[in-house]
């Protein structure tokens, strides 16, 4: 990727719409690629970018999911309105999920969502408020 590369887009993505699930990860990815970002970076980030974005389509009101790249990083910040986590320490055990029925049985929610988000980040950081939402900061680093 050259040194003056630099992007910022921000994608909405709506609750409950598992007709159109995954499609930002998948422009996401496209723009990497475009952009000559190195193929395990760019894995790294489809991963943790799908991950997020299905999490906000399962369990928020929704949000937004916003891509910026520098020559040096590559930030993934992801903002919802919804329930917010109470608890996310348990969130972020693998397999704990608190998806509903309904959204197990089309093959969702194994509670890997958070733990495969920071294991592919380079830095992972989250916040929530209940009734309120969640926030998510990645960043993936281009070196």
């Amino acid at each position: 990727m050259s040194e003056e590369a630099t992007l910022h887009e921000v994608f909405p993505v709506k609750a409950r719409d598992f007709a159109t699930a995954g499609e930002v990860s998948g422009r996401i990815k496209r723009i990497l690629k475009r952009l000559g970002v190195d193929s395990s970076v760019v894995r790294h980030i489809s991963v943790a970018a799908y991950e997020v974005e299905l999490n906000l389509v399962i369990h928020s009101l929704g949000g937004e999911m916003e891509l910026s790249v520098d020559p040096t990083s590559i930030y993934l910040n992801v903002t919802d309105v919804g329930p917010g986590i109470p608890d996310i320490e348990l969130a972020m055990s693998e397999g704990y999920s608190t998806a509903p029925d309904d959204v197990r049985m089309m093959g969702f929610g194994a509670g890997m969502g958070l733990p495969n988000m920071k294991r592919n980040a380079t830095d992972f950081h989250i916040e929530s408020e209940v009734g309120v939402g969640t926030r998510i900061n990645m960043r993936f680093a281009l070196n």
